[in-house]
């Protein structure tokens, strides 16, 4: 199970943000995943269950360049808040 210090733990005091993942990936990595390996589409909000994203922005992750990715980290941290 994860820790609340780990990137890989969102809740109510540990969300998902980009800030929070940047502190764990390496000085000059690529921006991070929002990734935490509960990959399960929720049929009602079109969104994956574990990381916010949408199915596109989820296939596209790995061709994104690092603008690409921060817009898709602003939108889940916009859906966090609505939720």
């Amino acid at each position: 199970m994860p820790t609340p210090s780990s990137p890989s733990s969102p809740d109510a005091f540990n969300p998902l943000t980009l800030e929070r993942a940047m502190r764990f990936a390496a000085p000059g990595a690529p921006v991070p995943s929002p990734c935490v390996g509960v990959c399960k589409m929720d049929e009602a909000s079109g969104l994956c269950n574990g990381c916010l994203r949408t199915i596109d922005e989820i296939v596209s992750w790995g061709q994104s360049n690092d603008a690409a990715r921060r817009r898709i980290w602003r939108a889940i941290e916009e859906r966090q808040g609505l939720l």
